[in-house]
């Protein structure tokens, strides 16, 4: 049988490569898997209009066996990060196989022989394509249907990984919060440092304002510049990314769920709600928003009770041991305005003992986790053969 990677260099290629989840996941083997948005997808690899591309370069491969499509990997350059980290690392995301070491071990030698030709020495992923979008392989929580903007994989992906030499280097979790405080309380403790902040009155809090739109979004680009310098593989997004993020989640952005946090004229914090959108796209099977997959996201994404908490940051200057409690405490009160029954708080890094301490005092759960891999790029000139027997 005859294995082979084939590039993406048409727009017949690009479509096949977006279609081929379709080709891996089966509902009834895999009923947790939300079929993705396939508009979302191409403008995620539209490298002529998706501002991240100003800074990166991205490549992509179709795997066929007997010319059935098996799997997919893109090969990505992210000089941004690079320049930020003074790194020589690229990235592999996209990731998509059939359950065969051959055909996921065929994929990443493709991509990292790229990379290899770039000058790059190792190979970080899954990224799709960065930190600041999709990330990591799901390696706990498989029986949870994911939340909107999180990735789901079968059980034997990290067995791929393992199988092609690729090591984990960090680990992102995820807490499910329930909005009830017979399931999640507040502790006391908690409340009563909550209580204090919010009566010295040096912050307050206000909701996303929709008629200021750009002005808010712009708000929010410096807070989450600042507030997210510091972690791990953080990439500083530029204005033009953000905002091209930002619109695309204009219509599903609730107000009164997305908030900031002020200190007189000052935006210092942000926290950001959408309702889990992936309870709609479950009902939109072929991925397609034509001729009815819009209506059905028009109309259904304000029915959903629960949603993912996605951005929650906080300038370093401002950040004390009561902070992230009266986020919370404020975060409980508008969900239970709106009937929120709880979000999904993902995700976040493993070592952020900032976020981890407050969560578990109340109790709170990891769910799920996800993987990033790592491993050097090999300087084998036979690595990147696009086909195999």
């Amino acid at each position: 049988m005859t294995l082979r990677v084939d590039p993406v260099d048409t727009r017949r290629d690009l479509k096949r490569f977006i279609g081929v989840p379709w080709h891996i996941y089966d509902p009834r083997e895999h009923p947790q898997w939300v079929p993705p948005l396939r508009a979302m997808v191409k403008d995620l690899l539209d490298t002529r209009k998706n501002p991240f591309y100003e800074r990166a370069s991205i490549r992509l491969w179709v795997a066929r066996r007997d010319g059935r499509v098996v799997g997919r990997v893109a090969a990505i350059e992210n000089r941004a990060h690079n320049e930020f980290h003074d790194d020589k690392v690229g990235f592999f995301g996209f990731f998509e196989a059939v359950e065969d070491p051959e055909v996921a071990r065929l994929l990443l030698d493709t991509a990292s022989g790229w990379l290899a030709q770039r000058g790059l020495t190792a190979m970080r992923g899954p990224m799709s394509p960065s930190t600041n979008h999709d990330c990591g392989m799901l390696v706990r929580g498989f029986r949870w249907q994911p939340s909107f903007m999180t990735t789901w994989n079968p059980r034997y992906y990290p067995e791929l990984m393992d199988a092609c030499g690729m090591v984990g280097v960090k680990d992102l979790l995820a807490y499910y919060l329930p909005n009830d405080d017979a399931l999640l309380p507040i502790p006391e403790g908690v409340r009563k440092a909550a209580a204090r902040v919010r009566e010295r009155g040096n912050l307050s809090f206000r909701s996303f304002d929709k008629s200021r739109f750009e002005h808010e979004v712009a708000k929010a680009w410096e807070v989450y510049n600042g507030a997210w310098e510091k972690n791990w593989g953080f990439i500083p997004v530029t204005e033009k990314e953000f905002w091209h993020q930002a619109k695309d989640l204009k219509p599903i952005l609730d107000p009164d769920l997305v908030f900031f946090a002020e200190d007189g004229d000052r935006t210092v914090g942000i926290m950001m709600v959408l309702r889990d959108l992936n309870f709609v796209l479950k009902r939109i099977p072929n991925g397609r928003l034509l001729p009815t997959g819009i209506f059905k996201l028009l109309f259904g994404w304000k029915k959903v009770l629960t949603g993912r908490l996605m951005l929650a940051g906080i300038l370093p200057e401002y950040r004390h041991r009561a902070i992230f409690p009266l986020f919370i405490d404020e975060l409980k009160r508008r969900g239970q305005a709106v009937g929120a029954v709880g979000a999904d708080a993902s995700w976040i890094l493993e070592d952020n003992e900032g976020i981890h301490g407050p969560l578990r005092a109340m109790g709170a759960k990891v769910t799920r986790r996800w993987r990033i891999y790592e491993r050097p790029i090999s300087s084998d000139p036979d690595e990147g053969n696009t086909s195999g027997g």
